[in-house]
C-alpha cells in the first residue's frame, strides 16, 4: 500500500494510511513448523479518537463498536492471524477495519413511530382475560350443601 492509497468508506469519510500503524507477530493459525519461526500475523492499530478522516459521529460510534477490540485512548487494535501469509493476514485486518468503520458510519435509523392497539384488539385482550379469570375462580373449593 502506497502512502496516498487512501480507504474511502463514505463521500466523507476516510482512512489514512498515516492513521494505521502494522505490526507482524508470530500466528497461533495455521502453518505447521512455519508458525514458530515466521511472523505472519498482522495486529493493525487505528488510533480512531484522533484520524482526520472521520466525522466526530462516525469517530464515537467505531470506537463503541469496537468494544474491547478498542482502548482507553481510542486506538482500536485488530489481529488477523487466519491465514499463512502476510499480505493476506494484512488484508484480512483492513477489511476488518474497513468492515467496523463502515458499519459505525450508517446513518442512524429512523426513530420509532408510537402506535396505539386497535379499540378491538383492546376488547378480545380484556374478554380473554375475564374468561381466564371466571375459570380460575370456578377452580375454587366446592361447599357441600
Amino acid at each position: 500500500m502506497s502512502a496516498d492509497d487512501k480507504i474511502f468508506i463514505a463521500n466523507d469519510v476516510v482512512i489514512h494510511p498515516d492513521d494505521l500503524e502494522e505490526n507482524f507477530i508470530r500466528s497461533s493459525g495455521p502453518g505447521g513448523q512455519n508458525v514458530n519461526k515466521v511472523a505472519t500475523a498482522v495486529q493493525l492499530r487505528f488510533d480512531a479518537a484522533n484520524a482526520p478522516g472521520l466525522p466526530e459521529r462516525v469517530r464515537e460510534r467505531t470506537i463503541k463498536l469496537a468494544g474491547q477490540r478498542a482502548t482507553k485512548d481510542g486506538v482500536i487494535v485488530i489481529e488477523a492471524g487466519r491465514y499463512r501469509t502476510q499480505e493476506q493476514n494484512r488484508a484480512d485486518a483492513r477489511a476488518r477495519l474497513t468492515a467496523l468503520v463502515a458499519k459505525a458510519a450508517e446513518p442512524p435509523p429512523p426513530p420509532r413511530k408510537k402506535t396505539r392497539p386497535t379499540k378491538g384488539s383492546v376488547e378480545r385482550r380484556l374478554k380473554t382475560k375475564s374468561g381466564r379469570s371466571t375459570v380460575k375462580k370456578l377452580r375454587g373449593r366446592v361447599d357441600g350443601d
